[in-house]
This record gives structure tokens, sequence and C-alpha cells, in this order.
């Protein structure tokens, strides 16, 4: 018997494929947990929609993720750290104030995991890389300035 997996099933296959089971399979384990539906032609057209519309999303997704990309090559981000002698800062800059600080300067939100970097020690100039998904990456330019 042919079926549609609704969830990831060990041994069977993933979430939205069709794969071939024995009937007893599917009637006793998998349609009464709900894992799995009949491959009837309307469940099939259903599954290909679904299959379609998450292909276009993902899609989207990654154009916008290019563009942000392209953009953040002309978006200095300027961080102000409190230094004591010889500029050396006081602890040291984080991805979370990179981000902060990226937000409110240019209203771009990436999140602190999403941001690659060594804690910074030191004013001057750096480059930090940016992971934007679906194998999307830019390079941001940070400035850390005496506050």
């Amino acid at each position: 018997m042919k079926v549609i997996l609704q969830q990831d099933v060990r041994g069977k296959g993933k979430k939205g494929q069709m794969v071939e089971v024995s009937d007893g399979y599917a009637r006793n384990f998998l349609f009464p947990k709900k894992l799995a539906l009949e491959a009837t032609k309307d469940n099939v057209n259903t599954m290909q929609q679904q299959e379609k519309a998450r292909k276009e999303r993902e899609q989207k997704a990654r154009e916008e993720a290019v563009a942000l990309s392209a953009r953040l090559k002309d978006m200095p981000v300027h961080v102000k750290a409190k230094a004591g002698t010889g500029g050396r800062l006081f602890g040291s800059v984080t991805t979370k104030e990179i981000s902060v600080a990226l937000k409110e300067q240019y209203g771009v939100d990436i999140p602190k995991t999403a941001l690659q970097s060594d804690p910074i020690k030191a004013f001057g100039g750096y480059q930090i890389k940016a992971k934007l998904g679906y194998e999307v990456s830019g390079v941001l330019h940070v400035f850390v300035e005496e506050a």
C-alpha cells in the first residue's frame, strides 16, 4: 500500500514522502497514530501543492538573504565601548552588542547566533561573518570606538 508520511517515521522515510508499506503496518500503526495518509489522488495532489508552496517560500527567503548580504557591505556598524589605558576595552564587544547596534542604526535584525566572531577586545575595524540562512552569508564591517 502506498502512503504519504505526515511525520518522519524511523526506517520508512521523512515527512511528505510517498512510501510503499504493508497493508497491516499502515492500518494498524501508521493510520491510528496519524503518521501517514493513504495515497489517494486527492492526498497526492494536496502533497504536491504543499511541496510547491514550500519551495516558493524557500526561494523567496533565499532571495531576501542574498539581497541582505549585498546590503550589509554598505552598512558599517559603529559600536561604542569604554576602555582603559592602552586602548584595551573593559570587557569585550560581543555578537549581542553588534546585533543590537545593527538593529538600532539600520533597522536590520540579525540574531546574535548568526554572527560569527571572537569577542573583540580592542578599538578598530573588524569584519564579521553573518550567516543569513540557505547557505548565504555576508560580511559585516564593525568599528569599535571609544565611548
